[in-house]
């Protein structure tokens, strides 16, 4: 294409002018022609000097009165230094090729032998190919950029999302482990016949725990692999088990299993992983509480859950909650369009416990 449009060029210009003209403008066009065919060495390089070349060309032909540079030629090859040089090199340097090759268009008034009659042809024929080229650059720039974004913020959101899968299956399990290991020492002391049992629910609960890491390996290796585990009465009663072993009374209030059954997974999922962050939170911060109460309830079209323990106000209890297991949680209800409240709540007596409180909108039920 260069040397089809260099050869027209030169015959035009033989034609017009006459004699050996076309030698000048036919051999500076092949020099940047021949820099745009080798820009993919050193992109900047390339692009310095092919604007080098044509400022150069542009004054020897207004002081040497020369026909008008550049010429078709070498616009073709500077419109793709400028279009490579804005799509691969960095903003301020491409800036500066753009900003050069626009000087150079801009130049060929200089050469320009019809100012008369309007905007010479040579000159707009230079903007257009210095337009052209910037848009070519410009454009596959801004989708590569938006398709970076998009790939940061999936991979953003899919870091949140494991990094909460195993904020609540490691925080839980270690922390039920911890507990009972505090209670084998104590049941060790008062009553060491009792301590097979106490070191046999801690053997349980770390295969209980070595099985929940294996089910998030399992997601990290299959996106595909379901996460979690539902809200289902067995899977809650399991849960409540689990936190019971500690020493503290639950209430669970719960729909039944025909109810829970026509739950989306992702809603399930989260009630099971906020009755599962909120027993953790009440294992690490509340040492005090005697009694926790579990309800799910469903008005309609919203589900509501709330973990509530009886535990006594303490001015430091507040900032001990505000870990990643919260943020976690609200993440994972926001998501789904529902709101999360944690905080004091307040009580007939004279005490106060703490209350979790998340709603979750859920589709209507057929009613037909």
């Amino acid at each position: 294409m260069f040397a089809a449009v260099l050869a027209f060029w030169a015959s035009r210009i033989a034609g017009s002018w006459g004699g050996g003209y076309w030698r000048f403008d036919c051999a500076a066009g092949a020099v940047v022609c021949v820099i745009a065919l080798a820009r993919r060495f050193d992109p900047a390089r390339a692009a310095a000097a092919g604007l080098a070349v044509a400022a150069t060309a542009v004054l020897a032909a207004r002081f040497a009165d020369l026909p008008s540079e550049p010429g078709p030629g070498m616009a073709l090859g500077l419109a793709v230094l400028v279009g490579t040089a804005v799509r691969a090199l960095p903003v301020r340097t491409a800036c500066g090729v753009a900003a050069g090759g626009l000087a150079v268009a801009a130049g060929s008034l200089l050469t320009a032998h019809a100012l008369a009659a309007g905007v010479p042809s040579v000159t707009l024929m230079n903007v257009l190919a210095w337009a052209a080229a910037v848009v070519a650059g410009l454009c596959p720039r801004l989708l590569d950029a938006r398709r970076r974004a998009v790939a940061e913020g999936v991979r953003r959101a899919e870091r949140l999302r494991l990094a909460r899968e195993l904020h609540d299956v490691v925080a839980h399990h270690v922390t039920g482990i911890v507990v009972q290991a505090q209670a084998a020492r104590l049941v060790a002391r008062k009553s060491p016949e009792k301590a097979g049992d106490a070191l046999a629910d801690i053997e349980a609960a770390g295969s209980d725990a070595l099985a929940a890491m294996r089910r998030v390996v399992g997601l990290l290796r299959d996106p595909d692999e379901p996460a979690g585990q539902a809200a289902t009465p067995a899977g809650l009663s399991e849960l409540i088990e689990r936190f019971e072993a500690g020493g503290r009374a639950v209430r669970l209030r719960l729909p039944g299993e025909e109810e829970t059954a026509t739950w989306p997974p992702e809603v399930a999922g989260t009630v099971y992983r906020v009755v599962q962050e909120s027993l953790t939170n009440v294992s690490r911060h509340a040492p005090s509480a005697r009694s926790v109460t579990v309800s799910v309830e469903r008005d309609r079209d919203t589900l509501t859950v709330e973990v509530a323990d009886d535990s006594p106000r303490t001015p430091s209890r507040h900032h001990q909650r505000g870990g990643y297991g919260l943020i976690g949680m609200r993440e994972r209800v926001e998501a789904l369009g529902g709101t999360l409240r944690a905080g004091p709540r307040p009580m007939a007596g004279s005490e106060s416990g703490w209350s979790v409180l998340a709603t979750l909108p859920v589709p209507g039920r057929d009613r037909r």
